[in-house]
C-alpha cells in the first residue's frame, strides 16, 4: 500500500460503518452530501466555461454530480473502490449521469483515451506528497487537457497558524508534514506552489484562498 492509500482507505470505511455521504463529515461534521469544500469555488468559475469534465479525487462524488447536475459531461476517478461504489449510488439517486472509476492518478495509463475541457483537483493534490508523485500526476492532467482548458485546484496550503500534532512533523524546506514517518501531506507556501505548477507546464490565471484556475502554458 502506498502511503496516500493508508487515510483514504481508513476514512472510507468509516464513511460506510456510519452511513455518511463524504470525506468532510469525518473530519469536519454536518452538512450534507451538497456541501463540499470547493463547491463555492466551482460556482464561482464554472460559469462561461462547458464541455466535458474529468474531476479526479472525487471521493463519494458531491462535486461530480454536482457538476453534472448542471450540464457537464462528468467523469470521475477516486483511488478507493469503496469512495466509487458510493459515488455511483448517489449519482443514481439524484439522477445524474456520471462516469466514475477507480484510478490512480499517480499511475495514469499510458494510452490516453480522452482529453477534456475542465480537469478538477477537489483536494487531492496536497495527498500526493513526493516530487516524483505529483509530476506523474501533473503530466497526466496535461496529457488529459484540451487546449485552451482550464485545471480548477482546490487544495490546502501553508498556513502558519496550523498546529501539528504531536504524530506530525513539517519539514518547512519542502512544504512535507509526516505522519510518523510516512509522507501525509504537502502544504507549500502560495509562492511555491505557484513555481511548482509553472515548472510542470501550466500557467495561474486566477488564486484566491486555496483555488486556483489555471491553463496549459
Amino acid at each position: 500500500m502506498r502511503y496516500y492509500e493508508v487515510e483514504p482507505r481508513e476514512v472510507y470505511r468509516r464513511v460506510v460503518a456510519e452511513g455518511w455521504s463524504q470525506w468532510n463529515e469525518v473530519f469536519e461534521g454536518g452538512g450534507g452530501f451538497g456541501d463540499f469544500p470547493n463547491r463555492g469555488f466551482l460556482e464561482g468559475v464554472l460559469p462561461g466555461l462547458g464541455g466535458a469534465v474529468l474531476e479526479y479525487g472525487c471521493g463519494t462524488g458531491p462535486a461530480a454530480c454536482f457538476m453534472a447536475g448542471r450540464g457537464f459531461r462528468v467523469d470521475a476517478v477516486d483511488l478507493i473502490p469503496e469512495a466509487v461504489e458510493l459515488a455511483r449510488g448517489f449519482a443514481a439517486e439524484l439522477g445524474v449521469q456520471v462516469q466514475f472509476w477507480v484510478q490512480d492518478v499517480c499511475r495514469w495509463p499510458a494510452v490516453v483515451e480522452k482529453q477534456y475541457e475542465v480537469i478538477v483537483d477537489s483536494y487531492c493534490l496536497q495527498n500526493i506528497v513526493l516530487d516524483e508523485d505529483r509530476s506523474a500526476l501533473f503530466r497526466g492532467v496535461r496529457d488529459r487537457m484540451l487546449p485552451g482548458g482550464r485545471y480548477l485546484i482546490s487544495t490546502a496550503l501553508y498556513d502558519v497558524d496550523r498546529v501539528y500534532g504531536d504524530d506530525f512533523r513539517y519539514d518547512a524546506v519542502t512544504g512535507i508534514c509526516y505522519r510518523g514517518e510516512l509522507p501525509y501531506r504537502r502544504h507549500l507556501t502560495p509562492s511555491a506552489l505557484r513555481a511548482e505548477l509553472s515548472g510542470a507546464g501550466f500557467e495561474v490565471l486566477s488564486f484566491g484562498g486555496n483555488n486556483l484556475a489555471c491553463a496549459r502554458a
